[in-house]
């Protein structure tokens, strides 16, 4: 009986490290990878995206930009460097379709990308594609800036971009109840630890995760403070560039 056992135990094993490495995950397996900055793999049972891909030229990237592939999506909440980094290199070599503002597209024509490589939305609602429904969202910023509700696998996320504290974020919150937010923190260029503190308790996702800080001097607050100021509105989840953090 205990050989049947430790047999069973090693298929298992066998059969998880084969789904893993073929980017197959079972139902509601959804997972966020922080890859620096505000870049964010994420991967649901059938659809990969990289959210914000600013890997090349960023100090504190957690792969390069051809260690991504398979990508199916590729989600930019707006125009400044360090948010579209690489998304028109991912999608010129794998075929993701970017998704922003529309805009964004015509950024993208000087790069050799035709209009097939873009999805050009607006903020408003959620749309359906395949088994995601993606959403542009308001954020306070500039660069045509934007915010991301993604649901799949029952899981949402909500990804802010780069923003000021406002007050609709309550709304976003009732209106998608995401299992996650993902909000900037660094300060100086969007919301520091106070402010985000105030948008946790605003969205009230399950589980929120600081990102934006560290990256560059001047946006180098301590994510030990928005944990101290969140902690009792939302189980905050601090990860270094590279973690993983699968929704339970």
């Amino acid at each position: 009986m205990y050989l049947n056992v430790v047999k069973s135990f090693i298929r298992m094993r066998t059969l998880k490290g084969f789904l893993e490495r073929a980017h197959v995950h079972p139902i509601n397996m959804v997972k966020l990878q922080w890859l620096g900055h505000a870049a964010w793999l994420v991967e649901f049972s059938k659809t990969r995206m990289v959210i914000d891909p600013f890997l090349t030229n960023n100090p504190k990237a957690a792969m390069k930009e051809s260690d991504l592939n398979n990508i199916d999506y590729v989600l930019v909440t707006h125009t400044h460097f360090d948010h579209v980094g690489d998304a028109y290199a991912i999608s010129k070599r794998t075929g993701a379709k970017i998704v922003g503002m529309f805009e964004l597209s015509q950024g993208g024509e000087k790069e050799g990308l035709g209009e097939d490589h873009f999805i050009g939305m607006n903020k408003g609602s959620q749309t359906r594609f395949g088994d995601v429904s993606i959403g542009l969202t308001a954020a306070v910023h500039s660069g045509n800036e934007s915010g991301f509700v993604v649901t799949g696998d029952g899981k949402t996320i909500y990804h802010a971009g780069d923003t000021a504290l406002f007050g609709d974020m309550k709304y976003i919150g009732e209106l998608y109840k995401p299992d996650v937010a993902l909000l900037p923190t660094g300060g100086f260029y969007t919301m520091g630890p106070k402010e985000a503190a105030v948008a946790a308790g605003l969205i009230k996702a399950k589980y929120t995760i600081p990102m934006h800080y560290g990256t560059f001097p001047g946006i180098d607050s301590d994510p030990e403070e928005f944990r101290k100021l969140a902690g009792n509105v939302t189980q905050v989840k601090i990860l270094k560039p590279g973690d993983v953090f699968q929704i339970p």
